[in-house]
């Protein structure tokens, strides 16, 4: 019992957040219900994100019925490559990834060769909700497929790293970088086996990582190191997640981005109950973050000041960047 409560008031003073306060702090005080549908329905997010003149993956065509099945070909065209996913999917489950065609058939992005039909039919299955936060009926979307950028060639395995910023009231305060593995399928999903590597808020430099809870330095499929890699266009990373605080107008949210190597930082999805693990690959707390965030709230209120996005990014990264530029 004294262990317990020795390790519990380590982790209280190192600032690490457990789901409770996250809960109760954060999520509950800071995201209104009735905004949830604009962060867990991925085609709404998309279009709020158009409109706002935010970069997203492109949006080819939307499939909400049995009926609408039909018009698979129209939307897909002549592309060779392309992605189907649930709208109100969750953790990755139901995407699909086609890489290319092969003799009247698709190709997805592990290599496996399907048909028209078995394609058709994994829509179907987003329509019943299989994939769907809470079992509710849902639409299936169909998107352009992002292609990572050559840095990630060395510490990815297959699929699309994606780069996740914890946002509270507008303000980055922790970021990850979320590389797929041969455990995880090619999926940057961390409970299904990606690594979560801590990036620099500063700089944009990544630290150690975490793979299954537990502390890394290389790719176990790689074996190159996951630490000491720049980001390229990190800036344009923080801002993108800045404004997404006035985007969706939730005040705690994870905000997924990736880069693509034609198109840039683009915007993938937004999750109002963003998960904790990002402490570990970070090896630092949340909360001390947070409370620094609402301090500095406190005292813009009573100046009667509210930041742009681009002075919120400037605030976080110098008071939670670990590495300074001078030091790179």
């Amino acid at each position: 019992m004294f262990g317990l409560i020795k390790t519990w008031k380590a982790l209280e003073a190192k600032g690490i957040m457990g789901i409770n306060r996250r809960n109760a702090d954060y999520v509950l005080k800071y995201n209104k219900r009735h905004l949830y549908p604009i962060v867990d329905d991925k085609i709404i997010t998309k279009q709020r994100a158009i409109e706002a003149g935010i970069h997203v993956p492109e949006m080819y065509g939307v499939i909400s019925t049995e009926k609408e099945i039909e018009k698979l070909n129209e939307i897909i065209g002549e592309r060779n490559d392309f992605v189907i996913k649930p709208a109100q999917g969750a953790g990755g489950d139901g995407i699909l990834v086609i890489a290319d065609r092969f003799e009247g058939r698709y190709k997805t992005v592990s290599g496996k060769i399907i048909s028209h039909e078995e394609i058709e039919h994994q829509i179907s299955s987003i329509l019943t909700g299989l994939y769907s936060l809470g079992g509710h009926r849902d639409r299936a979307l169909i998107e352009y497929r992002v292609t990572p950028d050559q840095i990630f060639k060395s510490i990815s395995y297959e699929g699309v790293p994606d780069i996740r910023i914890i946002v509270l009231m507008g303000y980055p305060v922790m970021a990850m970088l979320r590389l797929p593995t041969r455990q995880s399928n090619g999926k940057a999903n961390l409970h299904q086996g990606a690594i979560g590597v801590g990036v620099d808020l500063a700089t944009g430099v990544t630290l150690r990582g975490t793979w299954l809870n537990n502390k890394i330095a290389k790719h176990p499929d790689t074996t190159n190191a996951v630490d000491g890699v720049q980001l390229p266009n990190w800036d344009g990373f923080m801002k993108l997640a800045a404004g997404c605080y006035e985007l969706c107008g939730l005040g705690y949210i994870g905000v997924d981005m990736v880069l693509d190597q034609d198109k840039g930082p683009l915007i993938l999805e937004l999750n109002a109950r963003p998960g904790l693990n990002i402490q570990i690959a970070n090896d630092c707390g949340l909360t001390h973050r947070a409370h620094a965030v609402e301090a500095r709230l406190e005292e813009l209120k009573a100046k009667g000041i509210q930041e742009t996005p681009e002075e919120r990014v400037r605030f976080a990264q110098e008071l939670f960047g670990h590495i300074r530029p001078a030091e790179v």
